[in-house]
Protein backbone atom coordinates (compact mmCIF):
# COMPACT_ATOMS: atom_id res chain seq x y z
CA UNK A 1 0.00 0.00 0.00
CA UNK A 2 2.96 2.63 1.04
CA UNK A 3 4.26 1.59 -2.51
CA UNK A 4 1.24 2.51 -4.12
CA UNK A 5 1.22 5.52 -2.59
CA UNK A 6 4.87 6.86 -2.83
CA UNK A 7 4.60 5.68 -6.40
CA UNK A 8 1.14 7.97 -6.75
CA UNK A 9 2.98 10.82 -5.48
CA UNK A 10 6.21 10.40 -7.40
CA UNK A 11 3.72 10.64 -10.69
CA UNK A 12 2.01 13.47 -9.48
CA UNK A 13 5.18 15.42 -8.40
CA UNK A 14 6.73 14.28 -12.24
CA UNK A 15 3.15 15.43 -13.44
CA UNK A 16 3.40 18.73 -11.59
CA UNK A 17 7.37 19.75 -12.92
CA UNK A 18 6.26 18.68 -16.65
CA UNK A 19 3.22 21.12 -16.64
CA UNK A 20 5.30 23.99 -14.77
CA UNK A 21 7.85 23.58 -17.45
CA UNK A 22 6.12 23.64 -20.30
CA UNK A 23 4.40 26.45 -18.95
CA UNK A 24 7.42 28.75 -18.87
CA UNK A 25 8.37 27.56 -22.72
CA UNK A 26 4.85 29.00 -23.98
CA UNK A 27 5.04 32.89 -24.81
CA UNK A 28 1.94 34.62 -24.04
CA UNK A 29 1.27 37.23 -26.41
CA UNK A 30 -2.11 40.05 -26.95
CA UNK A 31 -3.74 41.96 -29.21
CA UNK A 32 -6.62 45.16 -29.24
CA UNK A 33 -9.01 43.32 -31.29
CA UNK A 34 -11.19 46.28 -31.23
CA UNK A 35 -8.59 48.65 -32.68
CA UNK A 36 -7.43 46.29 -35.34
CA UNK A 37 -10.70 45.88 -36.68
CA UNK A 38 -11.36 49.81 -36.33
CA UNK A 39 -8.33 49.98 -39.13
CA UNK A 40 -10.67 47.61 -41.18
CA UNK A 41 -11.92 48.89 -44.18
CA UNK A 42 -14.75 46.16 -43.61
CA UNK A 43 -15.41 47.41 -40.61
CA UNK A 44 -16.45 50.89 -42.19
CA UNK A 45 -18.41 49.38 -45.38
CA UNK A 46 -20.54 47.69 -42.25
CA UNK A 47 -21.07 51.03 -40.26
CA UNK A 48 -22.11 52.74 -43.55
CA UNK A 49 -24.43 49.42 -44.76
CA UNK A 50 -26.06 50.21 -40.91
CA UNK A 51 -26.28 53.36 -40.69
CA UNK A 52 -28.80 53.48 -43.65
CA UNK A 53 -30.62 50.94 -41.21
CA UNK A 54 -30.26 52.82 -37.80
CA UNK A 55 -31.34 56.24 -39.48
CA UNK A 56 -35.27 54.68 -41.23
CA UNK A 57 -35.73 52.79 -37.26
CA UNK A 58 -34.71 56.20 -35.58
CA UNK A 59 -36.95 58.21 -37.79
CA UNK A 60 -39.89 55.86 -37.68
CA UNK A 61 -39.59 55.80 -33.82
CA UNK A 62 -39.19 59.55 -34.00
CA UNK A 63 -42.61 59.61 -35.83
CA UNK A 64 -44.29 57.09 -33.18
CA UNK A 65 -42.97 59.26 -30.68
CA UNK A 66 -44.51 62.27 -31.87
CA UNK A 67 -47.72 60.67 -32.62
CA UNK A 68 -48.20 59.86 -28.91
CA UNK A 69 -47.22 62.60 -27.56
CA UNK A 70 -49.29 64.93 -29.46
CA UNK A 71 -52.07 62.39 -28.64
CA UNK A 72 -51.03 62.65 -25.36
CA UNK A 73 -51.42 66.11 -25.02
CA UNK A 74 -54.76 65.89 -26.51
CA UNK A 75 -56.13 63.82 -24.12
CA UNK A 76 -54.61 65.90 -21.27
CA UNK A 77 -56.41 68.79 -22.60
CA UNK A 78 -60.07 66.94 -22.85
CA UNK A 79 -59.68 64.01 -20.74
CA UNK A 80 -62.05 65.65 -18.28
CA UNK A 81 -64.70 66.68 -20.80
CA UNK A 82 -64.99 62.93 -22.18
CA UNK A 83 -67.75 60.35 -21.48
CA UNK A 84 -66.07 58.10 -19.15
CA UNK A 85 -66.33 55.18 -22.53
CA UNK A 86 -64.33 57.56 -24.97
CA UNK A 87 -61.67 58.57 -21.88
CA UNK A 88 -61.25 54.52 -21.76
CA UNK A 89 -61.07 54.31 -25.34
CA UNK A 90 -58.32 57.14 -25.33
CA UNK A 91 -56.69 55.54 -22.62
CA UNK A 92 -56.26 51.87 -24.25
CA UNK A 93 -55.06 53.97 -27.75
CA UNK A 94 -52.51 55.35 -26.00
CA UNK A 95 -51.31 52.99 -23.91
CA UNK A 96 -51.53 50.56 -27.10
CA UNK A 97 -49.66 53.18 -28.92
CA UNK A 98 -46.54 52.92 -25.82
CA UNK A 99 -46.65 49.10 -26.46
CA UNK A 100 -45.76 49.75 -30.32
CA UNK A 101 -42.83 52.17 -29.63
CA UNK A 102 -41.51 49.52 -27.14
CA UNK A 103 -42.24 47.01 -29.48
CA UNK A 104 -40.59 48.68 -32.62
CA UNK A 105 -37.50 50.02 -30.68
CA UNK A 106 -37.25 46.36 -29.48
CA UNK A 107 -36.98 44.91 -32.68
CA UNK A 108 -35.13 47.65 -34.50
CA UNK A 109 -32.45 46.90 -32.03
CA UNK A 110 -32.91 43.50 -32.62
CA UNK A 111 -32.42 43.73 -36.22
CA UNK A 112 -29.48 46.12 -36.26
CA UNK A 113 -27.75 43.44 -33.98
CA UNK A 114 -28.40 40.86 -36.07
CA UNK A 115 -27.34 42.74 -38.93
CA UNK A 116 -23.98 44.05 -37.59
CA UNK A 117 -23.42 39.82 -36.46
CA UNK A 118 -23.90 38.78 -40.35
CA UNK A 119 -21.55 42.12 -41.45
CA UNK A 120 -18.88 41.65 -39.08
CA UNK A 121 -18.83 37.32 -38.83
CA UNK A 122 -16.37 37.63 -42.07
CA UNK A 123 -14.07 40.06 -40.79
CA UNK A 124 -13.47 38.72 -37.28
CA UNK A 125 -12.58 35.17 -39.26
CA UNK A 126 -10.35 37.41 -41.61
CA UNK A 127 -8.92 39.03 -37.93
CA UNK A 128 -8.49 35.78 -36.20
CA UNK A 129 -6.44 34.13 -39.03
CA UNK A 130 -3.82 36.88 -39.01
CA UNK A 131 -3.64 36.48 -35.59
CA UNK A 132 -3.22 32.83 -35.55
CA UNK A 133 -0.88 33.55 -38.74
CA UNK A 134 0.87 35.86 -36.45
CA UNK A 135 1.38 33.34 -33.32
CA UNK A 136 2.71 30.53 -34.92
CA UNK A 137 4.84 32.58 -37.11
CA UNK A 138 6.07 34.14 -33.77
CA UNK A 139 6.06 31.15 -31.38
CA UNK A 140 2.83 32.01 -29.47
CA UNK A 141 1.23 29.92 -27.46
CA UNK A 142 -1.43 31.67 -26.05
CA UNK A 143 -3.09 35.44 -27.85
CA UNK A 144 -5.33 37.20 -25.40
CA UNK A 145 -7.63 40.16 -26.35
CA UNK A 146 -6.65 43.38 -24.22
CA UNK A 147 -9.90 45.77 -24.97
CA UNK A 148 -8.22 49.45 -26.13
CA UNK A 149 -11.23 51.16 -24.04
CA UNK A 150 -13.55 49.39 -21.54
CA UNK A 151 -13.07 46.46 -19.66
CA UNK A 152 -10.37 43.56 -19.98
CA UNK A 153 -9.38 40.53 -18.88
CA UNK A 154 -5.61 41.18 -18.87
CA UNK A 155 -4.71 43.41 -15.80
CA UNK A 156 -0.86 44.01 -17.08
CA UNK A 157 0.94 42.79 -20.34
CA UNK A 158 4.26 44.22 -21.49
CA UNK A 159 4.29 45.90 -25.31
CA UNK A 160 6.49 43.49 -26.08
CA UNK A 161 4.31 41.01 -26.13
CA UNK A 162 2.09 43.55 -28.16
CA UNK A 163 1.34 41.53 -31.79
CA UNK A 164 -1.90 43.89 -32.99
CA UNK A 165 0.38 46.21 -34.89
CA UNK A 166 2.05 42.82 -36.29
CA UNK A 167 -1.68 41.95 -37.19
CA UNK A 168 -2.92 44.68 -38.80
CA UNK A 169 0.79 44.55 -41.18
CA UNK A 170 -0.31 41.28 -41.70
CA UNK A 171 -3.83 42.05 -42.78
CA UNK A 172 -1.91 44.54 -45.50
CA UNK A 173 -3.54 48.03 -43.20
CA UNK A 174 -1.83 51.04 -42.63
CA UNK A 175 -3.48 52.32 -39.05
CA UNK A 176 -4.57 55.66 -39.03
CA UNK A 177 -5.28 57.19 -35.81
CA UNK A 178 -7.83 56.00 -34.15
CA UNK A 179 -11.10 58.57 -33.62
CA UNK A 180 -12.82 59.00 -29.83
CA UNK A 181 -15.40 56.23 -29.31
CA UNK A 182 -18.03 56.52 -30.15
CA UNK A 183 -21.12 57.42 -27.68
CA UNK A 184 -22.29 54.87 -25.46
CA UNK A 185 -26.12 56.36 -25.59
CA UNK A 186 -28.44 54.10 -27.72
CA UNK A 187 -30.30 56.22 -29.91
CA UNK A 188 -33.20 53.63 -30.70
CA UNK A 189 -33.97 53.78 -26.87
CA UNK A 190 -37.87 55.32 -26.42
CA UNK A 191 -38.00 58.76 -24.53
CA UNK A 192 -39.82 57.77 -20.98
CA UNK A 193 -43.44 57.98 -21.43
CA UNK A 194 -45.73 58.73 -18.68
CA UNK A 195 -49.45 56.18 -19.03
CA UNK A 196 -52.09 58.16 -18.49
CA UNK A 197 -54.10 58.57 -15.55
CA UNK A 198 -57.40 57.40 -14.86
CA UNK A 199 -59.69 60.28 -13.82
Amino acid sequence: MKKIICVSLQASVLLLTCLKLQAQSERVGFARIDYIVSQMPESKQVESQLSGQQTQAETELKRLQKEFDEKYASYQKTGTQLSETVRKDRETELQNLQTRIQEFSRSAQESLQKKYSQLMSPVLSKVQQAIDSVAKQNGYGFILNAASTGSSDVLYASEENNITDLVIKRLGITPVPSVPAPSTKNPLTPKSTVSPKKK
